[in-house]
């Protein structure tokens, strides 16, 4: 079945390009766009789309508000955020919203269509060098002690989250832990499931604030 997709951001341009490259890969299809923050949250609330694409900075609302709005519905939706190098703070708080994902808006053609279909599968945060990098700047300013909070994980669940931390797919933690891939995405399961957390991307920023990194 395709991926079905919404694009949110203020520029046509932007949003016809993206929808062209997108409905000429076979898996994905895009149902609709948005302009601005709040057309995104209605839009998505009407069309329900796997993934919406989210620009940071947009008029009337801004991505933030609108990629919270949406996650705060309990909406399936997932929100993968379009960021610049300018606005790396807004990267962090993407994640503490709960976005699925982040990429940068001049990332090559080929990576937007990856970036869709992993955030889709659900199976690895897009954390590329440079962003795990704006990840761990961003966090560090507060930095603190090991939570008790990671109490309730089993020493090899710790493990998992400390690497899924560093923006590593499942096939790269089996390889480094010496188990079989779908025994990490059990890991990882259980992992989100003991903390309460939505996906990998919160799981990143639970590592970080609760001193697991």
């Amino acid at each position: 079945m395709s991926v079905t997709v919404v694009i949110a951001d203020d520029q046509a341009m932007v949003r016809a390009g993206f929808a062209a490259l997108l409905n000429a890969a076979p898996d994905i299809s895009v149902l609709g766009d948005a302009e601005d923050g709040i057309a995104a949250v209605e839009v998505c609330k009407r069309l329900q789309p796997d993934i919406v694409l989210m620009d940071v900075r947009m008029p009337r609302r801004d991505g933030l508000w609108a990629a919270e709005q949406i996650i705060a519905s309990g909406s399936a939706t997932k929100v993968l955020m379009l960021t610049t190098f300018d606005i790396d703070d807004y990267v962090y708080s993407a994640l503490r919203i709960g976005a699925s994902g982040f990429m940068l808006k001049d990332a090559p053609a080929d990576e937007l269509v990856r970036a869709v279909r992993v955030v889709a599968a659900g199976d690895a945060l897009l954390a590329p060098s440079v962003t795990r990098r704006l990840i761990a700047e961003v966090t560090s300013r507060a930095a603190k002690p090991v939570s008790t909070a990671v109490d309730v994980l089993t020493p090899r669940e710790r493990e998992v989250l400390e690497t899924v931390a560093d923006g590593k797919s499942n096939a790269e933690i089996a390889v480094d832990l010496f188990v079989s891939e779908q025994t990490v995405k059990t890991h990882v399961s259980n992992v989100l499931a003991k903390l309460g957390l939505r996906d990998r991307a919160q799981a990143v920023v639970f590592a970080y604030e609760n001193g697991l990194k």
